[in-house]
């Protein structure tokens, strides 16, 4: 009788629960059964392929309008940081539309501190492998000289370069490579998510003496990524990087 006196008092279940239903307190909430909460494959392929079209497609006809090499330059360093814009926007629309599922996500201040000095330690270490690099390779040709370019033709054009390459730049690059790629890529656990998104950052850059640097960075900041759950530390981090770059070779007369 016990039994049944408690089997009669238990409220009756909706009909349509099952066990894939949340109880919220309120409703029974079913879950969409197919959310995608992060990153994968259909977004690294979406980013990139974007990144192609935009970044070198664009790049590609740039020399075919007759600009004026000052202009060209800029418009080239500006490029970069669009390239990887337009890619994360173009994945983030894909599936998710959730910025923070990307990494796009506050961190207290100590991370911002930690950028800057895995920055410092970055810049560093570039010097390193470059140097290290070129030794080996004997390959001294700077593909990045255009930057200096678009940099050589007065304060301004020297501020914009700088703008272009240490804020546009670092904020695109590191929402595709590290808020698309390393997120997607974490899956499969830190040392994929880290070194194979950074083997990948390395080579959209060519094998040049540019690839030593831009694997230093990308370990790095997929690092800062996984540690932290965002990318704001690593966008500081390049940025604190490529901060000198068109200053010292406008100084030094590399255009």
């Amino acid at each position: 009788m016990f039994h049944n006196k408690e089997l009669i008092s238990m409220p009756p279940v909706p009909p349509n629960h099952s066990q894939d239903s949340v109880n919220t307190g309120e409703a029974l909430v079913r879950p969409a059964p197919n959310a995608v909460s992060r990153p994968g494959w259909p977004e690294i392929i979406v980013g990139l392929l974007v990144l192609v079209v935009v970044g070198y497609g664009v790049g590609s006809q740039l020399g075919r309008l007759g600009l004026n090499p000052i202009v060209y330059g800029l418009i080239f360093t500006a490029l970069s940081g669009v390239a990887g814009i337009a890619g994360f926007v173009a994945a983030a629309l894909l599936r998710i539309r959730s910025l923070s599922a990307f990494g796009v996500r506050r961190v207290p201040w100590r991370w911002l501190l930690i950028g800057i000095g895995a920055g410092l330690l970055a810049f560093v270490l570039k010097i390193l492998v470059t140097m290290a690099y070129v030794r080996i390779t004997n390959d001294t040709n700077n593909i990045q000289n255009v930057y200096a370019q678009g940099g050589s033709g007065g304060v301004l054009s020297l501020v914009l370069a700088t703008v272009f390459l240490a804020l546009l730049t670092p904020l695109g690059e590191e929402l595709l490579f590290r808020g698309v790629i390393t997120t997607a890529l974490l899956r499969y656990g830190p040392v994929i998510g880290v070194v194979g998104s950074a083997v990948i950052f390395g080579l959209a850059h060519g094998i040049n003496i540019v690839l030593p640097t831009a694997l230093v960075v990308g370990l790095v900041n997929a690092e800062l990524r996984r540690r932290s759950g965002s990318v704001w530390p690593g966008v500081i981090a390049h940025a604190v990087v490529n901060l000198p770059t068109v200053a010292v070779m406008v100084a030094a007369g590399i255009h």
